[in-house]
């Protein structure tokens, strides 16, 4: 169901709830206001008081509205605090209205000094050009408090919400509300501990959910942490019109078979006429295989159709997008769902959200857990994103792997077509198949030996390729240079680099062969003289590590990007007369394995040596994203071990 129709419905039973007063009408700040910063004097910010407030509501032209309500106080008591918070954001916008702007300074003496209007000020974005509205505070000391509050009138987002009730600063006297006509029953969900919302039994004229939390602790920020997915959340959502007995308003259902219904409809003969001159111009065969098929038609595409941010329906009508060659999202997701089906791969489409942002809810439907689309080819097991430029099929946003999503599928009973959805796992790429991997082969110079010469093959697939292979053929030559240098250099600044070259740099070959820099150079940053010793800082041949040693106990999970492998080995020619006091140190070994005895996070480094050649192997491996708190220090070790293999120093000395 389109949201005018369900706002049509909606407002035909309006006329017991119209006439109720709206919330915000009847509420106002203290007059004479006498905050406290007891329990938190010494913090440099702190809210003393924040209060949201959404109520949806049928206005007196019966018009469907939402008015949302934000009243907040911070205790600032640092120049950063000050600086931060002297500026405060309204959500302003060309289709809103803000019915109510208050704002004060309170002195640490209690002397109050209201805001006039002046001090609410219109900004333009130069880029955007969008229109924002602010709260300018002036004469802000140390101990000031801060006081606003205000109200927009709004389109209402009615279907899925999320609001934040926690940041990096403590947080007290924390309310929201939630207001509603007496036929509309919304839906709730606390994530992370956040205290559930409870249900108002005495309001007669409207319904009221509520909660009222006294204090919620800050939440700090760690290292390789998905820090606004762990923070006190809510989201609500729709559920049931008692006027009409309609029940799960935003249920997946409903909005499968809108998706599937918008991005199905049937093109005219002058589209499809378009549409086959324009796969004219992909440079594929039809007898190829389905994933050559997809590579190069998504090639094409982001090389060929400019992506705007925009909403012109022009950007989203196919005959245009074809004619123009520029699109905005929900056209160019038009383009390949046309190009697909005219050409017989099956897909599916996909909804979900960025698990470092949010986890998609599997249990829990509500449209905001489906902000991100990507198509998934069941003939494949793969991925693909239309609308993310800088992926490529088979690496779709990492971000948007490993977690849950509704898949949306046609469905054919004879002729006629529908689509069902089904929330689904949507499996993350695997850790062999985004691999950095370095061949280090290492002599020294026999006139002097802090002089080293350094043969260095460094290949990358997947993730690690991802964010260059495809775009090879688009860097100038000169530019070129600089990149396959910049691998060198960046073990080395003052390197002396005598010769160069890139293998399998077609990007065609993206996600089929690695992408491969090979350089020769001379380095004095690795060896250094201790009388007749040589100190060999082996372990910077592989670059700077990661490191986690931190003092504190670790409060939130780590969550990686994408899984990963790194496969280093180094074959060391020892000096004619000279050998290794410490091979010993090479050794390190961590890991963690689950249940099943299934290695998931290790690293390894071991030698060899034959002759005079010395041989080090260290690899490492990721193959899972999330680490809880109870396996952290198992990940911490892993991780750890690679930034001590970084410190070894091999001792050289005379026979």
């Amino acid at each position: 169901m389109n949201s005018k129709l369900l706002i049509t419905l909606l407002c035909l039973f309006s006329l017991t709830t119209v006439f109720a007063q709206p919330f915000y009408e009847s509420y106002d700040w203290e007059e004479n206001p006498s905050y406290s910063n007891e329990g938190f004097s010494e913090k440099s910010l702190a809210s003393v008081k924040e209060k949201v407030v959404t109520e949806f509501y049928f206005n007196d032209e019966g018009d469907f509205v939402e008015y949302f309500l934000e009243h907040n106080v911070y205790y600032l008591n640092s120049d950063d605090a000050i600086e931060g918070y002297n500026k405060i954001y309204l959500p302003y916008s060309s289709d809103s209205k803000l019915e109510v702007t208050k704002a004060r300074v309170i002195t640490k003496e209690g002397t109050v000094v209201n805001l006039d209007e002046s001090k609410i000020l219109t900004a333009t974005d130069e880029e955007t050009n969008r229109t924002y509205k602010y709260f300018a505070f002036e004469g802000i000391e140390k101990g000031s408090f801060i006081e606003y509050y205000y109200v927009v009138n709004r389109y209402p987002s009615y279907k899925g919400k999320r609001l934040n009730f926690q940041t990096d600063f403590q947080k007290n006297n924390v309310e929201f509300d939630l207001f509603a006509p007496s036929n509309l029953i919304f839906k709730f969900k606390s994530y992370n501990g956040l205290k559930a919302v409870e249900t108002d039994t005495i309001i007669e004229t409207k319904n009221r959910w509520h909660f009222k939390i006294p204090r919620i602790e800050a939440l700090e920020r760690e290292m390789l942490s998905a820090y606004n997915a762990q923070k006190k959340y809510l989201v609500y959502a729709l559920d049931e019109n008692t006027a009409t007995n309609a029940k799960d308003m935003t249920s997946y259902a409903s909005v499968s078979q809108n998706i599937y219904d918008f991005y199905n409809k049937d093109t005219s003969k002058k589209t499809e006429s378009g549409l086959k001159k324009f796969l004219k111009g992909i440079d594929y065969d039809a007898s190829e295989s389905v994933e050559h098929k997809i590579k190069t038609i998504e090639t094409y595409i982001k090389t060929n159709i400019y992506l705007a941010d925009a909403g012109n329906e022009k950007l989203s009508s196919l005959e245009d997008i074809l004619k123009d060659k520029v699109a905005n999202e929900r056209g160019i997701i038009k383009l390949y769902a046309a190009i697909f089906k005219h050409i017989g791969i099956p897909f599916e489409f996909v909804y979900t959200c960025e698990r470092n942002y949010m986890l998609f809810d599997k249990d829990f439907e509500a449209n905001n857990f489906l902000n991100d689309l990507l198509f998934y080819f069941p003939k494949t097991n793969k991925y693909m994103s239309p609308s993310e430029t800088e992926s490529r099929y088979g690496f779709p946003p990492a971000y948007l792997t490993d977690t849950y999503g509704l898949f949306i599928k046609e469905v054919a009973i004879g002729d006629f077509k529908s689509a069902v959805g089904k929330v689904d796992f949507i499996a993350p790429v695997k850790a062999e198949n985004t691999i950095d991997k370095m061949l280090i082969d290492v002599k020294f110079d026999e006139a002097d030996l802090t002089k080293i010469n350094i043969n260095l093959a460094k290949s990358m697939t997947g993730y690690y390729a991802l964010y260059i292979h495809p775009y090879m053929d688009l860097i100038k030559p000169e530019d070129k240079d600089d990149v396959i240098e910049s691998f060198a250099k960046s073990l080395d600044e003052d390197v002396e680099i005598l010769d160069k070259k890139v293998n399998n740099e077609d990007p065609k070959l993206f996600g089929e062969q690695p992408l491969e820099f090979i350089l020769d150079f001379n380095s004095s940053a690795f060896v250094e003289k201790a009388g007749k010793k040589y100190l060999f800082s082996v372990g910077d041949l592989i670059g700077a590590q990661t490191e986690l040693y931190q003092e504190k106990e670790r409060k939130l999970p780590v969550d990686s990007e994408f899984e990963r492998s790194y496969l280093r080995t180094i074959s060391i020619t020892i000096p004619e007369g000279y050998s290794v006091a410490n091979l010993d140190d090479i050794n390190i070994s961590n890991a963690y394995s689950n249940d099943n005895n299934e290695k998931l996070m290790s690293f390894d480094s071991s030698y060899t040596l034959d002759g005079n050649t010395l041989t080090i192997v260290a690899d490492e491996h990721y193959r899972m994203n999330h680490v809880n708190i109870d396996i952290y220090e198992d990940y911490r070790k892993v991780i750890n071990s690679a930034a001590d293999f970084n410190k070894i120093t091999l001792i050289l000395e005379p026979k």
